[in-house]
């Protein structure tokens, strides 16, 4: 074999073996990502029932109704689809209507959203940036709010 050979078969496996690492990488990371949608974006990629997903959007107002001791039920709306939500756990103090959420769970076998983790807006300024740049592309971004 002469050099330039032995050369070109060693930068082929390094190559390979970078490849099989990038993919060994992949592979676990694919049971960990978890992508962002609105309720209009959840319905019209008509998600599967156990898929875990983040939902963003404003609590509806008048949505929200205690069912027992920890379960809360409310919608959550992008203001063109609204989603109902369970969440059973102790929900975060500034969490109320017409405020900015991300729950993160999945659907059941009746389309309800069945959260695990709920995250609410921890100031008056804030708000989640996939949430704000929904609301911005539908056009129901109040001025002021996260800019």
């Amino acid at each position: 074999m002469t050099r330039k050979q032995r050369r070109m078969a060693l930068i082929g496996a390094g190559i390979a073996i970078l490849g099989v690492a990038v993919g060994l990488v992949l592979h676990a990371l694919e049971d960990t990502i978890v992508f962002f949608y609105t309720p209009s974006e959840a319905q019209a990629k008509a998600i599967a029932p156990g898929e875990r997903f983040r939902l963003g959007g404003l609590v509806a107002d008048g949505s929200i109704e205690k069912i027992d001791g920890t379960t809360i039920r409310f919608v959550v709306t992008d203001a063109g689809r609204e989603l109902p939500v369970t969440f059973s756990g102790i929900l975060p103090d500034l969490f109320r209507e017409g405020q900015g959420v991300v729950a993160e769970g999945m659907l059941d076998a009746h389309g309800v959203f069945v959260a695990d983790t709920v995250l609410a807006k921890h100031d008056e300024t804030y708000m989640p940036k996939e949430v704000a740049d929904a609301l911005k592309k539908q056009g129901h971004w109040k001025t002021g709010e996260g800019d």
